[in-house]
């Protein structure tokens, strides 16, 4: 009796608990795997039968193989090598068959885990506002809506992170390239599989209420986006091709809100143009390159005057943005069968106005009319592309063809770029070259020190990390650099006398009148931008076709 009971213990020894629960838990991940996999296949629609057989084969192997290996952790090993390499295999065919943001088990999607919970909690505060101003309720998860809703809100929110004004998508074989203008700087950004930008653009184009089937003719729409309270409003433009369509995004912004002292004028040339208000006519030209901010200007002008006092006009072919109580006229390609742009203008300074702005000006027939209600009792801004004050000045005088009409009624002209600011948080000081004082003719008395970009920090563990101000631009938003010069009685007598525009540019110089080099230089001794900057902002515009300098 008692060798039978130690004959018992002995053999109830052979039973480990442990490995039996280690057995079982690993045997539960197989019918998991199997019910995932069954579920998975259904929603990227792939052949479920055969991936159901082989996930239950793999399964059946492994455990058959653990039983028949005499060694626990060797049997172990075998059954997880059995139904790892199915999985692996399932999981590297269906993310070929999914969108970038559904594929698992890539570096993007683990390091997503981390910040899962908040990005989660960011979705729910996060809604898309149609053109009809309706709430656009969550899409059901692995719907085409749900693929379009993902990766707009991916884009925007990333856009609006990083700042872009501009995001723009351009189709190029099986991809779309896609661009941020940020700061007025375009950056590239990664492609889009064209798939996915299938389902954004569907997408997009039912928020801002455009037609979804047009392809072909340019549409244009509005939507907007809310995120705890905060509103921010979405243009959308497209535009066929013969590549595929092409997309901008842009985020409106309050550029056309801006007050004269926050353009980044001179204070002198500031309280100069305040004045403008107190005048009952006179002509000033705004003037400079193509998205030099011209426009924005004129609007700050056109602020300048109280909407309540005055009755107020403008005349555009694309509005930057709203001005409260001000009349916007949209002249549009419609027009052009009926009417011309200077002869709309001259229809609206016959309505009694005191205040026009000319949004464009191309042609003679616009600068005359423009020049002759400015002498008739009114204060007309006419926006004008040019490069420098007295560019501006040689092109009004050419299309006016009246000195006299233009030495009566010009109050001023201005010449203008934009340039990018330096980031306060991350911005870098320096000595400067002596050479390069030199070659700006700056005194080095006047500029000890310069400004730039900072360089990439490194945190304790040897990581970059990136400034959250600028997210590693740099630079954070943009102001304007101004060259003006304002008409007194004696720049109006050489007007009407002097032949040569060179000899009129002397004039202006001995009125004190700073050249845009100048005044850029002294926001670089400033600190507000860097020298690298003006280079770039005051470099000569290529010309279409020109060969690119070795």
């Amino acid at each position: 009796m008692t060798q039978s009971l130690l004959m018992a213990v002995e053999y109830g020894g052979y039973v480990s608990l442990v490995k039996l629960a280690v057995f079982l838990g690993l045997f539960l991940l197989w019918p998991w795997f199997v019910g995932w996999a069954h579920k998975d296949a259904k929603a990227v629609d792939t052949n479920v039968p055969l991936w159901i057989g082989v996930a239950l084969g793999a399964g059946a192997v492994g455990i058959l193989l653990w039983w028949l290996i005499p060694i626990f952790i060797a049997g172990l090993l075998a059954y997880l090598l059995s139904l790892g390499i199915v999985a692996l295999v399932y999981v590297k065919h269906r993310n070929t068959r999914v969108l970038d943001f559904d594929k698992i088990l890539t570096i993007d999607h683990l390091k997503s885990l981390v910040a899962r919970s908040d990005k989660l909690e960011a979705m729910e505060n996060f809604m898309f506002v149609t053109a009809r101003n309706n709430e656009v309720p969550k899409p059901e998860p692995r719907t085409p809506t749900f693929f379009g809703f993902r990766t707009a809100y991916d884009i925007v929110t990333d856009a609006a992170w990083r700042r872009a004004t501009t995001v723009t998508f351009t189709p190029k074989g099986e991809i779309y390239e896609v661009t941020y203008s940020i700061d007025g700087t375009a950056t590239k950004q990664p492609d889009m599989p064209r798939d996915q930008m299938e389902y954004l653009l569907h997408f997009l184009k039912e928020v801002a209420g455009l037609d979804s089937k047009e392809k072909r003719k340019p549409q244009k729409g509005k939507f907007r986006t809310r995120q705890e309270k905060q509103n921010t409003d979405w243009e959308v433009v497209t535009a066929g091709s013969t590549a595929g369509e092409q997309v901008r995004l842009t985020r409106v912004t309050k550029d056309s809100a801006l007050r004269i002292s926050d353009l980044g004028l001179a204070p002198d040339h500031v309280e100069q143009m305040e004045k403008f208000r107190q005048l009952e006519q006179g002509l000033f030209l705004v003037t400079g390159p193509k998205k030099s901010g011209a426009t924005t200007t004129m609007y700050a002008l056109l602020r300048n005057h109280d909407a309540f006092l005055n009755s107020i006009n403008t005349i555009e072919k694309q509005p930057s943005g709203p001005l409260l109580n001000v009349t916007q006229t949209v002249y549009t390609l419609t027009d052009t069968g009926t009417t011309t742009y200077a002869k709309r203008l001259q229809t609206l300074v016959r309505m009694g106005l005191n205040v026009v702005g000319v949004g464009e000006c191309e042609d003679a027939e616009t600068a005359k009319i423009a020049s002759a209600a400015a002498n008739d009792g009114k204060i007309v801004y006419v926006v004008m592309e040019a490069d420098s004050v007295l560019q501006a000045l040689g092109k009004w005088l050419k299309m006016v063809d009246d000195r006299k009409l233009v030495a009566q009624t010009l109050l001023g002209i201005s010449n203008q770029r934009l340039f990018r600011k330096l980031c306060e948080t991350c911005k870098q000081g320096y000595a400067p070259n002596k050479e390069l004082l030199k070659k700006f003719n700056l005194p080095a008395e006047k500029a000890k020190v310069l400004y730039r970009p900072g360089k990439e920090v490194y945190d304790k563990r040897g990581k970059p990390s990136t400034c959250g101000t600028c997210q590693g631009t740099g630079f954070v938003g943009r102001t304007g650099v101004f060259e003006v010069i304002f008409f007194d009685d004696e720049l109006r007598k050489a007007l009407r006398t002097v032949k040569q525009l060179p000899e009129l540019g002397m004039q202006f110089r001995r009125a004190k009148m700073l050249y845009l080099q100048e005044q850029e230089l002294r926001k670089a001794i400033a600190g507000t931008t860097a020298i690298n900057e003006v280079l770039r902002v005051l470099a000569p515009a290529k010309k279409p076709g020109a060969p690119a300098s070795p």
